[in-house]
């Protein structure tokens, strides 16, 4: 693999991320997809809905399987989410960060 020039090199700028921009999109697709899942489980119905997914009320105050549950759930979703993409995002820009100053 041939050595880059200093000229050549990508530029800082564009390898790093937006903390803030990952974590709103890890945010609305996490508290989509828990909406979606209890959702899902209502609209299905059966006997025992959600047995496994009621567990997260452990976790999630509030949170249960029914229509204001997912609104809870979607709550919290966002709120994990959020705070997970933001923390990814930080990482992953204070790893590159540390690659390129060891260059």
């Amino acid at each position: 693999m041939p050595i880059l020039q200093e000229s050549q090199a990508i530029p800082k700028n564009i390898v790093r991320i937006q903390a803030g921009i990952w974590g709103f999109v890890l945010a609305a697709f996490s508290g989509l997809m828990l909406f979606a899942m209890t959702a899902w489980l209502l609209i299905k119905g059966g006997q025992s809905v959600g047995e496994h997914l009621s567990l997260l009320g452990n976790y999630f105050p509030g949170y249960s399987v029914s229509w204001s549950g997912s609104f809870v759930g979607m709550f919290y979703g966002m709120l994990i989410g959020g705070i997970a993409g933001w923390a990814i995002g930080l990482i992953y820009n204070k790893v590159v960060d540390w690659r390129i100053r060891g260059k």
